[in-house]
């Protein structure tokens, strides 16, 4: 397992924010690298990036943020700040407290949204990124079924309740997962509270913006792909996703110079990252930011 230190910052409104910083410090890789900044998704927090840590530190510095309102992030007062250019701000006020000037992205679904809007910040500082399962547009069957469960308020008696409360809402996106699968995943979603309960870990008032149109994305968020520029770009598309369509995926990598499409078969939105199609790729990407740096 791999150990990490707990890194906690302040936003510009007050909110403290958490992230899991695997191999910073004196562990740090001595060659120079970039650290793996890794932004995890709507409901997720920095717990959704441990098996990809695990894989990757050592050789890189893996920074995994809880957005605001996520896993140890503070909840924010307004509700209305649960947008991605607020998020993109707390990312920008973590480079700060960590002295950061360049890093490799990892993005998935929300946070691919936060980091295309960093790119559109100022690209030149991103040494690469792993766009996962989303991209400029995003597909309207998504959209509907995210808004139909998001903010909805789930509270279980054990962990085993709670996986099987997850695989009733997933079994279409991952149809091989057995318990196993289902019970790591109900851990990096839900908590256990003082009381004995175990519930969601995100402040359900997040699913407030995520309900007015256009408020999951940024205005132009085509122009902010562009600019990560010819920097290594690997986007990963589960083969059923309803969020990332085929064509959406072909021309994002159409648009950039140095870009990459893995498809992950036979699952949905998202994919986990550790599927071997995933993992073959990641190598690849990060060989090309490694040799890039």
């Amino acid at each position: 397992m791999a150990a990490y230190t707990n890194v906690y910052w302040w936003s510009a409104d007050g909110v403290r924010l958490h992230a899991r910083d695997y191999g910073g410090g004196d562990d740090a890789p001595t060659d120079g690298r970039p650290p793996l900044l890794c932004i995890p998704g709507l409901t997720r927090n920095a717990r959704d990036y441990k098996a990809f840590a695990e894989a990757h530190a050592g050789e890189w510095r893996v920074i995994a943020v809880s957005l605001r309102g996520r896993g140890e992030s503070g909840y924010a007062k307004d509700a209305m700040s649960y947008v991605p250019l607020t998020y993109m701000q707390d990312i920008e006020a973590l480079l700060v407290d960590q002295k950061i000037d360049r890093f490799a992205l990892v993005g998935t679904s929300l946070g691919g949204i936060v980091g295309m809007l960093l790119a559109g910040a100022r690209g030149g500082r991103i040494a690469g990124a792993l766009i996962n399962d989303v991209g400029p547009e995003i597909d309207a069957a998504g959209l509907s079924r995210i808004r139909g469960y998001v903010g909805k308020g789930s509270s279980c008696p054990t962990w085993l309740h709670a996986a099987r409360t997850v695989a009733e809402a997933n079994r279409d996106i991952y149809p091989d997962w057995g318990l196993e699968e289902w019970l790591a995943m109900a851990k990096r979603l839900y908590r256990l509270t003082s009381a004995g309960r175990i519930v969601l870990d995100y402040d359900l008032r997040i699913a407030e913006p995520f309900r007015v149109p256009g408020a999951e994305s940024g205005p132009d968020m085509w122009s902010a792909l562009a600019a990560l520029g010819d920097a290594p770009v690997l986007v990963v598309r589960g083969e059923r996703s309803d969020i990332l369509s085929g064509p959406v995926a072909e021309r994002m990598i159409a648009a950039l110079p140095d870009a990459t499409l893995a498809t992950v078969p036979g699952i949905g939105h998202a994919p986990t990252l550790a599927e071997p199609e995933a993992a073959g790729a990641i190598g690849a990407w990060l060989d090309k930011v490694r040799a890039r740096h």
